[in-house]
């Protein structure tokens, strides 16, 4: 990188040298994809979903291609943040990257239990995936009511040690009020979008392709919908912004950083192109010389 260009980034009083990281869930833990990608390149790395004990997830098929993008019901499969901690902590720490743990629940006490347990480990922020299935209300997910955004955020604030980033879900009639809510309960961060639910039908054996009937969707076909939503955020709460949803190239990360992306994440692009990350970070620092753009922070929110 030019030594005059400056592509970084502050969140939260945590400084990224650069405004890429990973969607949750498309990178593991960064071991698999350490042997494409070099993780000193990456701002961060935003782990798979941990739980304060592990998952197994959903049954199988889980994973279906569609036009433009992809299906998954995963169901977070995790080891536990026991093990978590034990090993892909340690491993993460090698390299000169920001590690945002993804953290995943099934009631309140799950996602405080995880935490908590996290609070004294060597890692930067925390993004509390609120797209989750509420057991105890029925498995109406914690990110589709205000109320429950504004009580697990607030609740999530008083015990992290780390700052907390807020993954919202797209799938709200109003993803403005969602954002707010998640803003009254101290969020430090939001996170948008999460994957927009789907469905495919194999015609042939009449029947799901996946086993869980539904599942969420990712990749280039939703990008358009994330940009719309992250624009939409940007001017309506004063909290920075890790814009996610189809970034496939640096043109796509752009448009999300002029909508009011402080950072973006490369999701459903690394199972088809492992190097996608760096070809969108290389990217962004091609466009800031084309354009006399010295410092990243000046596109943020660019377009009104």
């Amino acid at each position: 990188m030019s030594n005059d260009l400056s592509m970084k980034v502050n969140i939260a009083g945590v400084e990224f040298k650069n405004p890429v990281t990973v969607a949750s869930g498309t990178f593991g833990s960064g071991e698999e994809y350490s042997e494409f990608v070099d993780l000193n390149a990456l701002g961060a790395v935003t782990t798979k979903g941990v739980a304060s004990e592990p998952w197994e997830g959903n049954p199988t098929p889980r994973v279906a291609e569609t036009h433009g993008g992809m299906l998954n019901a995963v169901g977070l499969q995790n080891p536990g943040v026991d093990i978590f901690a034990k090993r892909d902590i340690p491993f993460l720490r090698q390299f000169d990257t920001k590690i945002i743990v993804n953290v995943c629940g099934h009631s309140e006490e799950e996602y405080l239990d995880c935490v908590k347990r996290l609070a004294d480990e060597d890692v930067d922020m925390l993004e509390i995936n609120i797209s989750c299935p509420n057991v105890k209300e029925g498995g109406i997910a914690f990110g589709t009511d205000p109320k429950a955004v504004e009580d697990i955020t607030r609740k999530v604030k008083e015990v992290a040690k780390q700052p907390v980033i807020m993954k919202l879900s797209p799938n709200v009639t109003d993803i403005v009020e969602m954002a707010k809510a998640a803003e009254r309960g101290g969020a430090d961060a939001l996170s948008l979008i999460n994957t927009i639910t789907g469905m495919k039908i194999d015609i042939e054996k009449q029947d799901f392709v996946l086993a869980n009937k539904t599942g969420g969707l990712s990749g280039p076909a939703i990008h358009p919908v994330a940009v719309r939503m992250v624009y939409q955020v940007a001017n309506a709460v004063d909290l920075p912004i890790i814009g996610m949803g189809g970034i496939a190239s640096a043109e796509d990360a752009i448009e999300m950083i002029l909508a009011g992306a402080t950072m973006v994440s490369v999701g459903t692009a690394n199972f088809y192109n492992p190097n996608s990350t760096i070809d969108v970070v290389e990217g962004i620092e091609d466009y800031m010389i084309k354009h006399d753009v010295s410092d990243i922070n000046e596109l943020i929110g660019k377009v009104k």
